[in-house]
């Protein structure tokens, strides 16, 4: 049990399937019905080109932060995500060059306070975040103070090359 009242969690949404703006509304609002999680700052839409598996539709991100409660582990966060995935129809392909294809719904734990964690089931901050800028441009508008494994988000995504043209990300 935490007594850190301030904790906040941050999720990353992606979809690419048809309907991918409600994909990732319904997501939000599975998210908000969390027993005893709240939903914070919730950032706008962007369009991403598909990353790693070109041939497909580009992704819809979004990013959400999360106030969990104090009974809140990431391990039970990241079976809750899991859980919303596949209520919403998400399919696993078991082929890893589908690994990063297309999807209905796509949660990303990506932080959860600063915890760290090596656990294959929950790795912490999530491994590929400061690699993302699909991933950091929504959660740097959400949380522009953010700091990542000891450094200012903007200092990561500074690293990555990428461009924004309106609310359509290329990297």
């Amino acid at each position: 049990m935490r007594s850190d009242e301030a904790l906040r969690a941050y999720v990353g949404l992606g979809s690419n399937a048809a309907g991918a703006a409600e994909h990732l509304e319904q997501a939000l609002a599975a998210l908000a019905a969390l027993p005893d999680m709240r939903l914070g700052v919730v950032s706008s839409v962007y369009a991403t080109e598909p990353q790693d598996y070109a041939d497909q539709p580009w992704f819809l991100n979004r990013a959400a932060e999360l106030l969990p409660g104090a009974d809140w582990e990431p391990h039970a966060l990241m079976d809750a995500l899991l859980q919303i995935e596949a209520a919403q129809g998400r399919v696993r392909s078991p082929d890893p060059a589908l690994r990063y294809g297309p999807r209905v719904i796509d949660l990303d734990l990506l932080l959860f306070g600063d915890v760290q964690s090596t656990h294959p089931h929950c790795l912490l901050p999530h491994p590929r975040l400061t690699r993302r800028a699909f991933v950091l441009v929504p959660l740097l508008e959400v949380a522009p103070q953010i700091r990542i494994c000891g450094l200012p988000g903007r200092q990561w995504l500074a690293r990555l090359p990428w461009r924004l043209e309106g609310h359509r990300i290329f990297q």
